[in-house]
């Protein structure tokens, strides 16, 4: 309970709180409230001293934006402005002051653009100073809204023994244990073999290194001000890895690249089935992802100054596939009904393992699958983002190729895997691209346009001449063409007579190709350009989005009715993974890819996967939770119901 409340507000902060989460209407417009958003477009955040500028959804916080994207700002409250440690400075563009803002700051403080993070709503372009960090919190704030006890499973000791005599003859390791009375001491044999040279030349002043546990080292000196971690996460598509501080609970650095694995396909199925064909394709894939892993260790050290022999740990959050190819098992009966794994959790691995060059006796936790297409990484999410713990109805969804589904009523938590298809990712789309300079990734349409280019507005990544559309540029153009009224609920175009009567504006935009395949354009290169040299959206586009929001769709729907509740019943929905970053919430409400809610809450949760694997270097108990999900939560196999189809086949209209 916060010592803020008094009788003229006594619970503001919950109420707040609530809000936030989209549980309570917000209050009117005042002078101290945020400017109001739709859920669409998108706003840029740029980062200073660290020089670094992002995209985000309307409506985000700077404290979220900022902890998706590896930007350190302190806090232990979890982002509900009560321990008033968040501190930016606002340097271009503006944000209204809160209350708490004003019991945190002077005015002067205020008038120069202080503020706290997690009160700032990202609703324009802004500019933001971020402050070194001062102090070493006792938690560590990572993922939606969750707040970690700093707890790292690598504990450091630092120890002045005495020198052995005729009268005292213990042995090393016993002198060593008799000193770290709070720990148990299991050596590996990495630690025994420099234990007797590092005692000795170190005048018997040492730091015992543990890591659960066991001693996997000794450190002539006091180091105990230096211990490091890495969570990676290790996507089809894309690897991340975060380097940890695991004495302040904060990231030191982060890089990204290309997962090596791209030769042999773009996803999942791809690759196994390379694998099928090909005997030494296994090994080469391994050996590729090892490869990824080693140099983000390298890119992250190097950019953070630290040696790797500092890093005690490593956390991984991968799908099954992925995890089973970096450890070099035959990913074949993924693929194949019944889809069955090797393992759900793995034995006790060291980062030598995985190929990652760090401290020799470095660990590797790795996270367990709940189901061939439910796995590591999507358990990451659920514990980032605490389903298994809030009382609250949530539905979480990462949206992508194959997209995973959680629901949990507070009491139980059901998963399941929906075949999407590559359209969010621009697969089998006409004019469809990854997320890049050039991609097409807002849309807005303006029936009451008096002008062809007022018609059209395109949001496009890096402001480039428009060359393709992405994921998030889909999902918006077919929500505004459902809107305006040219795509009908069957999700056809309607025909050019309707159109030029109904939205004149946009009429001119509707055009044929190649056999008589109607499509609407969206950008023209000059305003004579044949069609097929423009970006456009194609029927048949609209059909594969169709079919991609009717399998999650139905995927969601059937564990809402698993569970006994219904759709207004959801009080949050949690949109993850990159493409789940920047979907827009309106446009993914107003074709029926999420429940029919208001969209404050809807909610980006980001790279939950990447803060999942944070989480579980920075408290070992939270690594513990990861391991609970096995037996607490429910997989369901939609393939294996009969019904199936009939429910897809309801889902594919859009919703009136």
């Amino acid at each position: 309970m916060s010592d803020e409340r008094g009788p003229g507000a006594p619970f503001g902060d919950v109420v707040d709180g609530l809000r936030r989460e989209g549980l309570l209407e917000p209050p009117p417009p005042a002078a101290e409230v945020g400017e109001p958003h739709e859920g669409t477009g998108r706003v840029q955040l740029t980062f200073e001293p660290a020089g670094r500028t992002f995209r985000v959804p309307p409506g985000v916080s700077v404290f979220d934006a900022a902890s998706w994207n590896g930007i350190a700002i302190d806090s232990t409250c979890g982002g509900h402005g009560t321990c008033r440690k968040c501190l930016v400075r606002v340097t271009a563009g503006s944000a209204p002051v809160t209350r708490h803002d004003r019991r945190t700051f002077s005015e002067d403080q205020i008038a120069e653009g202080w503020r706290l993070a997690c009160l700032v709503k990202a609703t324009h372009d802004l500019g933001l100073e971020v402050p070194p960090l001062v102090t070493r919190p006792k938690a560590s704030t990572v993922g939606v809204g969750r707040q970690v006890i700093l707890r790292p499973g690598v504990q450091k000791r630092y120890v002045e023994l005495t020198d052995p005599t005729l009268a005292d003859q213990r042995t090393d390791l016993q002198r060593l244990r008799d000193a770290v009375d709070d720990l148990t001491l299991n050596p590996d044999l990495h630690a025994l073999r420099r234990l007797p040279t590092v005692l000795r030349q170190s005048d018997f002043k040492v730091t015992a290194v543990v890591v659960d546990e066991v001693l996997i080292d000794v450190e002539p000196g006091d180091t105990t001000g230096s211990r490091h971690a890495i969570a990676y996460d290790l996507g089809t598509t894309t690897v991340v890895a975060t380097l940890l501080d695991l004495e302040t609970g904060t990231p030191v650095a982060v890089a990204s690249m290309l997962n090596k694995q791209q030769p042999f396909g773009g996803d999942v199925i791809t690759r196994i089935s390379a694998t099928m064909m090909d005997p030494e394709a296994l090994g080469r894939l391994t050996q590729l992802a090892r490869q990824t892993l080693s140099e983000l260790a390298g890119e992250v050290l190097d950019e953070g100054g630290i040696s790797p022999q500092s890093v005690y740990e490593v956390a991984l959050a991968g799908n099954a596939t992925m995890t089973a190819l970096l450890l070099g098992i035959d990913p074949e009966p993924l693929g194949v009904a019944p889809f069955i794994q090797v393992s759900a959790d793995w034995p006790v691995l060291h980062a030598s393992d995985l190929g990652i060059d760090v401290h020799p006796g470095a660990r590797a936790t790795i996270f367990p699958a709940l189901g061939a297409y439910v796995g590591g990484d999507i358990v990451a999410g659920m514990l980032a983002s605490g389903l298994d713990r809030d009382k609250r109805v949530r539905l979480f969804i990462d949206v992508g190729t194959n997209c995973e589904i959680a629901l949990s009523d507070g009491e139980r938590i059901v998963t399941t895997a929906a075949p999407a298809g590559p359209a969010f990712e621009g697969g089998a789309i006409r004019c469809g691209m990854r997320a890049a300079d050039g991609a097409i990734e807002v849309i807005t349409l303006n029936a009451g346009a008096s002008g062809d280019d007022e018609a059209v507005t395109l949001g496009v990544i890096g402001d480039a001449e428009p060359r393709g559309i992405c994921g998030s540029g889909l999902v918006d153009a077919v929500a505004e063409l459902v809107r305006v009224g040219l795509l009908d609920e069957s999700g056809r175009l309607i025909s050019d007579e309707a159109a030029a009567a109904s939205v004149p504006a946009l009429a001119g935009r509707l055009a044929t190709i190649g056999d008589g395949e109607r499509v609407f354009i969206l950008h023209r290169p000059t305003p004579d350009a044949p069609t097929v040299e423009c970006v456009y959206l194609s029927q048949r586009d609209v059909r594969e989005l169709q079919f991609a929001k009717a399998a999650i769709s139905t995927g969601w729907t059937l564990l809402i009715e698993e569970l006994g509740v219904s759709p207004r019943d959801v009080q949050q929905v949690l949109l993850a993974g990159s493409f789940g970053s920047y979907l827009s919430p309106s446009s993914a409400v107003r074709i029926g890819l999420v429940p029919k809610l208001p969209v404050l809450r809807i909610v980006s949760a980001g790279n939950v996967a990447g803060e999942g694997a944070k989480m579980v270097l920075l408290s070992a108990r939270e690594r513990a939770g990861a391991d609970a999900m096995l037996a607490d939560v429910a997989y369901i196999e939609l393939s294996d119901r009969p019904d199936f189809n009939d429910r897809f086949i309801d889902q594919l209209a859009f919703p009136v």
